[in-house]
This record gives C-alpha cells, sequence and structure tokens, in this order.
C-alpha cells in the first residue's frame, strides 16, 4: 500500500512538473517556427537560427529526461540528435497540458466525491439525490482522471522513448555487449575457480595425505609395538584434518545447505564460519530463485571473506531484502575498517565477476579510512 501510495505521489508531481514545462516547451516551439518561418528562403540565416534552436531544444530535453528518469520510472537514451530532440519538445507540449488537465480532474472528481460523504454534516441538504448524484458523478470523475493519468505517464514514456531512444537496434546492440562482457568475466570466473581449487587441493588435501602415506609407512616398517601405535595414532590424527580440509574445499566449491535448506541456512554457516562477527539480516520471506540465490550467497560469501583478510574490521553486517518493484534481491555487505578497497581490485573484481550482468553488477563504496558498503541488486521474479 505505502508503496503504491509513493508511486502515485511520484506520479502526480512528475505530471505537474510536465505541466509547467509543457508551457514553455509550447512557447518555444512556437517561437522558432517562426523564426525558421521568416529565414526559411536564405540558407545561411536559416543555419543561424537552428543552432541556437537545437542548444534550447537539447537543454529542455535533458530536463524532460531528468523528470522522466526521477518520477516516473523511464530511462531513454543521451545520444540522440539535435533534430530528434526538437521534435520531442515540440510533441510533447500537448501531452503536457493533457497531463494537467487529468491532474484537474481528480482534484474536481475528488472534491465532488468528498462532498458525498461530507455534505450531510458540513452543509444542509435539502435535495439529497442531487448530493447522491454529484457525488456518484464526481467518484466516475475520479476514477477516469486516474485512468487518464496513468495513460497519460505511460505515453510520456513512450513518446521520449519514440523521439530520444534507445531504439531496438541500439538496444539490441547494448544488451550484445553486455552479454558479451559477461561471458567474457564468466571465464574469467570459471578460470579463477579452477586455479582456486586446484591450488586448494595442491596445498592442503594433497600434502596430507603424502603425510599420512609417509606415517603410514613408517608404521608398517617399525619393530617398536609402541613407536608403531603412537604413528598410527598421527596418521589417524592427520587423516581427520585431510578430510576437514576436503569438507573446506567441497563447501567452497558449493554449499550442500543452499540446496537441501535454502539461502538463509547458507549465509547462516558463513557467519558461523567468519572469524569476526557478522550480523546478518535475512528478510526475504520468500526463497529466490536458485541462481539468483547461488549469486547471492557467492556474493556474501567472497565480500565477507574479503572483509575479514583485508579490512581490519571487527564486525560485519550482511542485509538481503527483496524490493518488489522491479524484482529485485538487494545484497549489502558492510564493515567499519579502514576502506579504500579497488574497484579494479582482485577482490572487487571477482565479486563483478560473479554478479556481471544480466545478473546485476555489484556496488561498491569505499572512502579511505572506511566504512566499505557493497550493494548488488539481482534480477529476480
Amino acid at each position: 500500500m505505502k508503496s503504491l501510495v509513493r508511486r502515485g505521489l511520484r506520479l502526480t508531481a512528475g505530471l505537474a512538473l510536465g505541466a509547467c514545462s509543457a508551457l514553455v516547451e509550447l512557447l518555444f516551439a512556437l517561437l522558432s517556427g517562426l523564426a525558421l518561418l521568416l529565414v526559411q528562403a536564405w540558407p545561411r540565416a536559416r543555419g543561424a537560427v537552428l543552432r541556437p534552436v537545437h542548444r534550447l531544444a537539447r537543454r529542455l530535453a535533458e530536463w524532460e529526461r531528468r523528470r522522466l528518469a526521477a518520477y516516473l520510472g523511464a530511462e531513454s537514451s543521451s545520444s540522440y540528435t539535435p533534430e530528434r530532440a526538437l521534435r520531442y519538445v515540440a510533441a510533447r507540449g500537448p501531452l503536457g497540458l493533457l497531463g494537467a488537465v487529468c491532474l484537474l480532474c481528480v482534484l474536481i472528481g475528488a472534491a465532488y466525491g468528498a462532498y458525498l460523504f461530507l455534505g450531510w454534516f458540513v452543509s444542509d441538504v435539502n435535495s439529497p439525490s442531487t448530493v447522491l448524484f454529484s457525488g456518484v458523478a464526481g467518484l466516475f470523475l475520479l476514477f477516469l482522471a486516474l485512468q487518464g493519468a496513468l495513460a497519460v505517464g505511460d505515453l510520456e514514456k513512450r513518446l521520449a522513448r519514440h523521439h530520444l531512444g534507445p531504439s531496438e537496434q541500439e538496444e539490441l546492440q547494448r544488451r550484445i555487449e553486455e552479454l558479451a562482457v559477461s561471458r567474457a568475466g564468466v571465464v574469467d570466473a570459471v578460470h579463477d575457480e579452477r586455479r582456486r581449487i586446484e591450488r586448494d587441493l595442491h596445498d592442503g588435501v594433497q600434502q596430507r595425505l603424502v603425510a599420512l602415506g609417509m606415517l603410514l609407512g613408517r608404521a608398517l616398517r617399525g619393530q617398536d609395538p609402541q613407536r608403531r601405535e603412537e604413528l598410527l595414532r598421527q596418521a589417524h590424527e592427520e587423516s581427520r584434518l585431510a578430510l576437514g580440509d576436503l569438507r573446506e574445499v567441497a563447501w567452497r566449491v558449493y554449499p550442500v545447505a543452499l540446496d537441501e535448506e535454502g539461502l538463509g541456512a547458507a549465509l547462516e554457516t558463513v557467519v558461523e564460519r567468519t572469524s569476526i562477527p557478522v550480523r546478518l539480516e535475512y528478510e526475504p520471506q520468500v526463497e529466490p530463485d536458485r541462481p539468483v540465490a547461488t549469486v547471492a550467497y557467492f556474493v556474501v560469501s567472497e565480500a565477507v571473506t574479503n572483509a575479514v583478510k583485508h579490512s581490519r574490521a571487527t564486525s560485519i553486517s550482511v542485509r538481503l531484502r527483496l524490493k518488489e518493484t522491479p524484482g529485485q534481491l538487494v545484497v549489502t555487505v558492510g564493515d567499519g575498517g579502514i576502506g579504500g578497497a579497488a574497484p579494479a581490485g582482485g577482490g572487487l573484481g571477482g565479486l563483478g565477476r560473479r554478479a556481471a550482468p544480466p545478473r546485476g553488477a555489484p556496488v561498491a563504496h569505499s572512502p579511505p579510512g572506511g566504512p566499505t558498503l557493497i550493494t548488488a541488486e539481482l534480477p529476480c521474479a
């Protein structure tokens, strides 16, 4: 409900500002048309008039782009030509005035609709049927005006996209570039993971198995029963440590708890295994899709590992929440350490490859002296 009210207030503010700018744009279009009409027969003079006209049209278009992004959530390209900006400004004026008419009708309908409920108490009613009819008509006008305001907001987005872009070809090209970058990042991430697993197996599990084999060999060759028993005891301890290292490697490759108990339980495992205090806030009531949950898990795991290794922090905070619009799982990891993390460094670079587009690249804010805050918004159903 709160989200719906916020969206309504933002739409109202956006249309109100659009109505004000529409008056300026209509005046601009009228004066520009007259100026260009007067110099139509002289190409040099026409070019001299077009330059300031294009410059002003682009400024007005930029204002509209910022308004649409702030209040209507509409993104448009900034690589449009001055001619397209001029056409957009000329076409948007009437639409802005239509938005003003819709808002005015909303106010009138709300006033008459409120009179249906409050008129009996604030004034003497001589004709109840008239109050009833006007109140019902006001509510109907309110309904139509709200639908009209929503339609105007949608038309605002479509008009900006049509004139300013991006076009379907530009959008497709951007998507191809994002997928190419994402594919390269995935390949690098897989290569890094493979090298890390090989290093963990070589430096950890393999060394312990070699030591285990040596202990068993010495026990087999030994003649002293007491010494042989001591060697077997050491071999048993070494086998236990080797099994622990192997479980550690397997856990870092993929946590079993993620499949069996869900993302929340898997993150609790990360908290339990971290050497410094971690405060976990897990808000989603519904389990995210498995690909999203996997990315979220590894983002948290690697961010916490980086904080432990490099931040000198005494505590870490992890928060996961669902943003209903436009359907995103927001992952936030913060620490009170020394900051200064390089976005292109190994740790944050690995995070970027984990959550590369189309999943949602993490944003790191880590000024020198701290604190460090890493946020990743992962699209989900």
